[in-house]
């Protein structure tokens, strides 16, 4: 028999069942107990990366304005006036030929109602005529806070903020898992993002997650992938050691269809690192993949049960983007095969979970890491939400 043997002995476990990646009732549910307790990847500390610069940010069907302080801080808002609930940025006046006076203006968010006037950091700076107004305090108005919190260049927002945590904070493992301690040697907070790719697919996000986690899948949907990384056919990817990174075939250290690229490797690397690859799924939406020379951060953003864009960033050393005759293709156009491969296979199990005899899935032994979708899940919403 083949080394697989031991590995089908194994029991099988249920996955989720199918509603769970169905059933709009049942999305509704996690934004309001999943997402919006938890700290969720909003993008890039450098799409906000000047002092007065802001970022309007739609996260589950929320919209919540990001902008960096004078002290170099940031700060998140939900983008609704506290006076009348106006959206203060980003409204469709266009629609009706006009031009309203609101939204960001220099260090100023402006309500285009009322003309109410607030900071960057939220507080109402004016009311107009209600100045002297009996029982008025400006203090008692300032905007819904967001939370935001920061780890390796990335920024996280957290819809329903602990009213004890600093407005602005660094997270860590305790936060955000073992990310922070595994890619402690990856500058990850010095790269710059080369180019970004917007995928929409059809699928639920916890099978994109689900798919990410395990490489089963490996050997029959990406051969090019395979070829770079051997150990992702062998025993369906059992048992494969996350923790040092993953071998890639001899001679080859990075994830490109060679292997290799004459971009430098990033300075602070131990022995493994320089010629492994790592993996991270930082719950509950950003999917990390480091290279020796760069990194693809995929970032979910659900849209229904069934849709969800990924946004994936392909990320480099500034020095490099820098160089003349920069080409980060050699890295990007791998990921793209790679990705496509990936949201093809996940839009069938989406559409095959929607059949009528189809109740749930199964893990395979070598799986285990898909079952985190399930403990969490579960923690979140409570088991009985989670039950066939």
């Amino acid at each position: 028999m083949t080394e697989q043997t031991p590995l089908a002995s194994a029991p099988l476990e249920k996955s989720l069942p199918s509603r769970c990646y169905l059933d709009e009732a049942f999305f509704a549910a996690e934004k309001d107990r999943l997402f919006a307790p938890s700290w969720v990847c909003a993008g890039r500390e450098e799409d906000v990366a000047d002092p007065g610069s802001t970022l309007l940010v739609d996260l589950l069907g929320e919209s919540v304005i990001v902008a960096r302080l004078a002290d170099g801080s940031l700060r998140a808002h939900y983008n609704v006036c506290r006076h009348r609930g106006a959206k203060l940025c980003g409204g469709n006046d266009a629609k009706w030929g006009v031009a309203l006076n609101g939204g960001v203006d220099r260090q100023f968010i402006r309500c285009p109602y009322h003309q109410w006037t607030y900071g960057l950091d939220g507080a109402l700076l004016n009311a107009p005529h209600l100045g002297r107004a009996e029982g008025f305090d400006r203090a008692d108005f300032a905007l819904h806070p967001v939370g935001i919190g920061s780890w390796g260049g990335f920024f996280f927002l957290k819809l329903s903020p602990d009213p004890a945590e600093p407005r602005h904070v660094q997270l860590t493992e305790a936060d955000i898992g073992p990310a922070p301690r595994r890619l402690a040697n990856y500058p990850l907070a010095a790269l710059r993002t080369a180019r970004t790719i917007s995928y929409e697919v059809d699928a639920n996000w916890k099978v994109i997650a689900e798919n990410y986690n395990e490489c089963y899948h490996c050997g029959g949907v990406h051969p090019e992938l395979c070829e770079v990384v051997p150990l992702f056919r062998k025993g369906g990817g059992f048992d494969l050691d996350w923790e040092n990174g993953i071998p890639h075939k001899d001679g080859a250290w990075t994830y490109t269809f060679t292997g290799t690229t004459d971009r430098a490797p990033f300075a602070g690397l131990d022995e493994h690192e320089l010629t492994r690859h790592k993996g991270e799924l930082v719950y509950p939406n950003l999917l990390l993949s480091v290279s020796a020379d760069h990194a693809a951060a995929f970032l979910l953003w659900p849209i229904a049960a069934g849709r969800t864009r990924v946004e994936v960033r392909f990320l480099f050393a500034g020095e490099e983007i820098a160089r003349p005759g920069f080409d980060g293709s050699d890295a990007i156009d791998f990921w793209d095969i790679t990705n496509r491969q990936d949201w093809a296979v996940c839009e069938r199990v989406q559409a095959g979970m929607a059949t009528r005899v189809h109740a749930h899935g199964y893990y395979a032994p070598m799986e285990d890491d898909s079952l985190d979708i399930r403990r969490y899940v579960t923690r979140h919403l409570g088991g009985q939400a989670v039950a066939e």
